[in-house]
């Protein structure tokens, strides 16, 4: 029944444009700028902004804003380098928060 639906996504609240599938999900348990985010392992039709560096809730982080590609709506952001060893396991991965994502196909 589930291939006749199509795979469980995470879309943009704005424009609804499909951001990230939930088998992508790694963890629910991150906090964002406004509340709950989850972590990713991959997004899809998003932009990223510049690299920054950020101190976090985690420690020092090179970070970019992650951008909705069709209406440039701010959805969280990428971890580009973590300096703290413990935090490696974020490089390359995606924060979206929960207030900016809705589910689709569920």
């Amino acid at each position: 029944m589930e291939e006749l639906i199509g795979p469980r996504l995470y879309i943009c609240c704005n424009c609804r444009s499909h951001v990230a599938f939930h088998d992508d999900v790694i963890s629910k348990a991150f906090q964002g700028r406004n509340g709950r985010a989850f972590l990713f392992s991959h997004a899809m039709n998003i932009v990223t902004g510049p690299k920054e560096d950020r101190q976090l809730m985690t420690g020092l982080h090179t970070v970019t804003d992650v951008y909705c590609s069709d209406c440039h709506e701010v959805l969280g952001w990428k971890y580009e380098r973590a300096y703290e060893e413990s935090q490696k396991y974020k490089e390359g991965k995606y924060v979206l928060e929960k207030s900016k994502i809705a589910k689709e196909n569920w």
